[in-house]
């Protein structure tokens, strides 16, 4: 039962990865239900059967449980007979003739937001190498699923203030969080996500029909973004990860596409003519 949403795309890909790195036969996983304390196995790779579709893993139960439980990695050489899990599951597990398994926490914010599996159909240690393959399939998840929080958050904080006399103070919020935003998307890897977010941009900047004149390349409004946030050339170039003479040159490109002759009257010009909010 695959689930068609980006966080179950992430969950699908990390499984692809760790059989692809430890060579492992079989790995399924699955997010923490909202609201609930247990997790529900959405994604199978490898798997002969449809025992493990949609099996939800209560918290303190089973292995997995047991790993979403003490947040941390957790596994077993024979599920089956290990002493050191509870054994709710083993019938599917057997199902899928499942021996040697590790459960690895997906973990955002101190919050377990779900579980990686891997597994052997042989009863057989699982070494170093797999396990840390695991961990690091767990890893990626996490930090793609921080990236869509932060920019869902930054999103939320740059909704145009209602309707009244200006606010000048929630005006720069906005340009805040539009430089936050356009600094964020050259980290996200999934073009989709991207591309949304930057059209999500482009609606916080548009203040009316665009001026004619050449057209900015979308690198020279991250840094003219950041640069009306008030950062320094050094700082713009941290944010977007660019060394400062990169920063430099795009700024002078905007300087000259603008007509501007100093970073602020560049900043000014570039809000007028719809580059900036």
């Amino acid at each position: 039962m695959a689930v068609d949403t980006a966080d179950g795309v992430e969950i699908r890909g990390a499984l692809v990865r760790l059989r692809r790195a430890t060579g492992l036969p079989v790995a399924f996983g699955g997010l923490v239900e909202a609201g609930r304390r247990q997790v529900r196995i959405s994604e199978l790779s490898g798997t002969a059967t449809a025992a493990l579709s949609a099996l939800a893993v209560t918290s303190g139960n089973g292995l997995g449980g047991r790993a979403v439980a003490l947040s941390r990695p957790c596994a077993v050489t024979d599920y089956s007979v290990s002493a050191q899990i509870s054994h709710e599951y083993d019938r599917p597990v057997a199902a899928e003739g499942l021996r040697s398994v590790v459960a690895v926490p997906v973990v955002v914010r101190r919050r377990v937001r779900g579980v990686l599996y891997g597994a052997l159909r042989t009863a057989q240690p699982l070494g170093d190498r797999t396990l840390g393959a695991a961990v690091a399939a767990a890893r990626d998840v996490e930090q793609a699923l921080v990236l869509r929080e932060e920019t869902e958050e930054l999103l939320a904080a740059a909704r145009p203030p209602a309707p009244g006399p200006a606010d000048a103070a929630a005006r720069e919020r906005v340009r805040e969080a539009h430089a936050a935003l356009r600094a964020l998307a050259p980290r996200i890897a999934e073009p989709e996500l991207r591309e949304e977010l930057l059209r999500a941009c482009g609606l916080l900047a548009a203040g009316g029909e665009p001026e004619p004149g050449p057209r900015p390349a979308p690198r020279e409004v991250d840094v003219l973004a950041c640069v009306a946030a008030g950062a320094t050339n050094g700082e713009a170039a941290q944010r977007l990860g660019l060394g400062a003479e990169t920063v430099k040159s795009y700024l002078r490109s905007a300087m000259r596409k603008l007509g501007a002759g100093t970073r602020t009257e560049a900043v000014a010009r570039a809000r007028r003519a719809g580059w900036l909010p």
